[in-house]
């Protein structure tokens, strides 16, 4: 039997101590033997024990491909149990660099060479574009293929041994410090730059997620987050096996099936971005029956803001309080959360600090400004990536005074809850005059026929930037572009209310769900 080190988390208070899991390896002791750790749909669920012997097979078998600590595998694979057990290996025994599989042929070159990818691995003969890529750099692929009959993650790795150097088969599993994850920035308005997470980062995130929601070995949680994106990846998966609980992975958001799929999970919670969870109460009208048979017993909504409309109608919906936080990439997800009753949750607030340090700074110079002052959030702590990499310029701009500046727009109350007015880049600059988009949706979110809306900066010939916006309605309702602007300019000043307003039958996303403000003029065609 496979020994693995390290010990087991405090279970009573989850914070950071010498007991705290400090690697992924150390994490995945946390869960019993013969408990279930990995779900799937239709599949018999993989147990601890079962999912230890995995994540060390395919560590074993990177090592045997030369494949160690300090090199880079990206993965390109179809979200669900597999990719969950594969990505958990890599990033424990080399550094993990997931990609979105529906990347097109250029993105794949960009991606694969930036990263400095030793080797690729895919579902059998899955994601052609990400092979053709990797075959022209001459990078090994690797491919995965699921074993049918199997508890969900099993699967059976197919690489020629002279795909890659020498075994490494000394190098051992990663150590704290090492680098565990890569991930690209979104790029919307420069070149993508590269976060990497060490293990002891996304070790201590996934504590301060399982302090936060109180999180034990009974809970199991309904994954609908892509795997390629760090809410998936820490949120989800590793908060609840740091903590012994279980995870029902997903292949993918379908709003259509979620509450077939929230059925045969019988969760006790599920984490997602808005988007998600307005698609989700589009359909909870014709599902109450699945509904009132859930054992939810909070619902988590993080990676964008979530409109306190929405979080009512979350709560009335389900009958469970709705836990907002405020996450990125950098931080290796959670920087703030409201906590669970009887905590005080805040809604329109993203919660009070959860792990890291939080505080508020003046956009011009690096001094923290007092509560009730609005200024740019930063944040510091063990969660926090060391800094971009190989990317020296990034760092002199992100950093100051050794706080990370995360580039929101923020104010702190005096119980040190946190309130996101908006992206730094995303503000509205009209002539001078500043607004939020953020302030705009919830305005527009009011109308009773509105169910997503979303407010963006479109290009004035002397203003410099106008208020536009993009709507959906909800199913059977009626409105047109001037009755909405009519009823925003009775909750907004006139300098916020929108000039145009444009009624879509879905909002564009990024692929992990959330709204991507920037552009998006260019992209509805106004600029």
């Amino acid at each position: 039997m496979v020994q693995y080190a390290g010990g087991h988390p405090q279970r009573k208070e989850r914070q950071l101590n010498h007991r705290q899991p400090q690697t992924i390896q150390q994490l995945l002791q946390a869960g019993g033997g013969g408990d279930p750790a990995l779900l799937g749909m239709d599949r018999a669920p993989l147990s601890f024990d079962q999912l230890r012997r995995e994540v060390h097979g395919l560590g074993q078998a990177l090592n045997s491909l030369g494949l160690g600590r300090s090199d880079r595998v990206a993965m390109a694979l179809p979200n669900g149990p597999e990719m969950a057990v594969a990505l958990l290996a890599v990033a424990a025994h080399a550094s993990a660099a997931p990609l979105n599989p529906a990347c097109r042929r250029a993105e794949f070159d960009f991606h694969l060479s930036d990263l400095g990818a030793k080797a690729l691995l895919i579902e059998s003969r899955g994601c052609p574009e990400a092979v053709a890529a990797a075959r022209d750099r001459g990078i090994a692929v690797l491919e995965l293929s699921a074993k049918p009959g199997q508890p969900a993650g099993c699967f059976a790795l197919n690489a020629a041994r002279s795909a890659a150097a020498a075994p490494k088969a000394g190098d051992g599993p990663a150590q704290p410090e090492d680098i565990a994850l890569a991930l690209h920035t979104s790029g919307t308005t420069a070149r993508p730059k590269i976060v990497p997470l060490t293990q002891a980062n996304l070790c201590t995130s996934a504590a301060n997620i399982a302090g936060t929601l109180g999180l034990g070995r009974a809970d199991r949680c309904l994954n609908p987050m892509p795997l390629f994106h760090v809410h998936g990846l820490t949120a989800a998966v590793l908060a609840s096996l740091g903590a012994g609980g279980s995870v029902f992975a997903l292949p993918g958001f379908d709003g259509l099936r979620f509450f077939s799929q929230l059925r045969q999970a019988a969760p006790s919670w599920y984490t997602a971005v808005p988007s998600m969870h307005q698609a989700i109460l589009a359909r909870a009208p014709r599902n109450r029956a699945i509904i009132a048979q859930t054992r939810l017993r909070f619902i988590r909504s993080s990676s964008a803001p979530l409109p306190p409309q929405v979080l009512a109608d979350l709560e009335e919906t389900f009958g469970v309080p709705v836990i907002e936080a405020y996450a990125m990439t950098e931080a290796s997800h959670q920087m703030t959360s409201n906590p669970l009753p009887p905590g005080r949750r805040k809604p329109g607030s993203v919660g009070r600090a959860a792990g890291p340090e939080v505080a508020i700074m003046d956009e011009q110079a690096p001094k923290l400004l007092a509560p009730g002052r609005i200024g740019e959030v930063v944040i510091r702590g063990a969660n926090l990536m060391p800094g971009y990499e190989a990317n020296p310029q990034a760092n002199a701009d992100a950093f100051a005074d050794g706080w990370f500046r995360t580039g929101d727009l923020g104010v702190m109350d005096e119980e040190g809850y946190l309130s996101i007015k908006g992206r730094l880049k995303e503000i509205i600059n009209r002539g001078g005059e500043k607004i939020s988009p953020r302030e705009v949706d919830e305005a527009l979110l009011d109308h009773p026929a509105i169910r997503q809306a979303a407010a963006f900066a479109l290009p004035h010939p002397t203003l410099g930037e106008e208020v536009a916006a993009a709507v959906v309605l909800r199913e059977g309702a009626q409105a047109s572009e001037l009755q909405i602007r009519r009823f925003a300019a009775t909750r907004l000043l006139a300098f916020k209310t929108p000039r145009r307003v444009l009624i879509l039958d879905a909002l564009p996303k990024g692929a992990t769900g959330k709204l991507q403000r920037i552009g998006l003029a260019k992209k509805l065609g106004l600029a």
